[in-house]
């Protein structure tokens, strides 16, 4: 295992090593019911993490996936300001620590907070922090508090809210965002990739703006959504390597998943956002490569780029869905329009 930047790989044989012996028939039953809840639309007011077979089963289906969508929003805000790091950073609601692995992963030396209002989810987010070879992942602080109600300790240079707010009563949502948007440097939110984890995105993304944060990603501007509210929806897609233990316990055969999410980052310092943003998964034609963009100044907009466009097609044959446009290897070259 690395010593010091922990990977998707390091996480899954931490998870593999901790839960060894977990019955697949019980778990299985957990994540169900856990699935089904993070893709309602019903907020509780308690914990959905209630005992160590829920964090357990949670932990070992939910983990690789979470850590890939932060890691991915993590990105984004690297590329966007590439000369920033963390010294500090608190994962609100972060349970069993899925987004302290992408944060160690991200930046060497950030030391970590997670707080959460689930004892068990917080114990064994411990275990596997201990169990790892990264510094950060070992000294990070494990603190019990209610999500919503009680201050977001702070301040700090990061915070991470991730697949927390469906969990939340509306005002509980504001409050949170609220208090993370006056004592943090910059916040990353991810919700599930669905028409109401993207609601909830837009609404904190609205707040923090409100709030005098700057849009890093994934947007290129601080504007107004572009998309028409019930029309559509701004997701992405992570690849998440599945595990055998994973495998076991969902009955899949496939060695991966892709893991829709909806995100936003935003700072209060300078940085610089994508020119544009490719939202669909591209569609390559014969001689050409139809992209589907959100841009800073002409809104929603599809940019066809054929083989004329030399280095500029070879780029956008390689692009993916979520990536910055154009590559930044070649930010002044634009392709014409359709």
């Amino acid at each position: 295992m690395n010593a010091t930047l922990p990977t998707a790989d390091d996480l899954r044989a931490a998870l593999a090593a901790l839960l060894d012996g977990l019955p697949p028939k019980r778990a299985a039953q957990a994540v169900d019911r856990l699935i089904a809840h993070y893709r309602g639309t019903v907020p509780t007011d308690t914990p959905v993490l209630r005992d160590r077979s829920d964090v357990a089963a949670y932990a070992a289906y939910r983990m690789p996936a979470t850590f890939e969508a932060v890691r991915s929003a993590l990105d984004a805000l690297r590329a966007a300001a590439p000369d920033w790091a963390p010294a500090t950073h608190t994962d609100v609601g972060g349970g069993t620590g899925a987004a302290v692995w992408a944060v160690a992963g991200a930046w060497e030396g950030a030391r970590s907070t997670v707080v959460d209002w689930a004892e068990p989810a917080l114990a064994l987010g411990r275990e596997l922090a201990a169990a790892s070879g990264a510094p950060a992942l070992r000294e990070a602080q494990w603190v019990r508090a209610r999500i919503g109600t009680d201050p977001v300790p702070g301040p700090a240079d990061l915070v991470t809210v991730s697949y927390v707010l469906n969990e939340l009563t509306a005002p509980a949502r504001a409050a949170l965002v609220d208090d993370v948007a006056r004592t943090a440097g910059a916040v990353v939110v991810v919700e599930p990739g669905t028409p109401d984890g993207y609601a909830r995105v837009i609404e904190a993304r609205d707040r923090l703006v409100a709030a005098g944060l700057t849009v890093a990603a994934p947007c290129p501007h601080s504007g107004a959504c572009p998309i028409e509210p019930g029309t559509d929806w701004c997701h992405f897609s992570a690849r998440v390597s599945r595990s055998s233990l994973h495998r076991r316990i969902k009955g899949g055969s496939l060695p991966y998943e892709d893991e829709k999410f909806a995100y936003v980052a935003a700072t209060r310092f300078p940085v610089t956002p994508a020119a544009a943003r490719v939202t669909r998964r591209p569609q390559i034609r014969k001689g050409q490569v139809l992209l589907e963009l959100c841009t800073r100044e002409e809104g929603l907009r599809r940019e066809t780029v054929t083989k004329r466009h030399g280095e500029l097609y070879r780029a956008a044959r390689d692009a993916g869905w979520g990536d910055a446009w154009p590559p930044p290897h070649d930010p002044d070259q634009e392709p014409e329009g359709p």
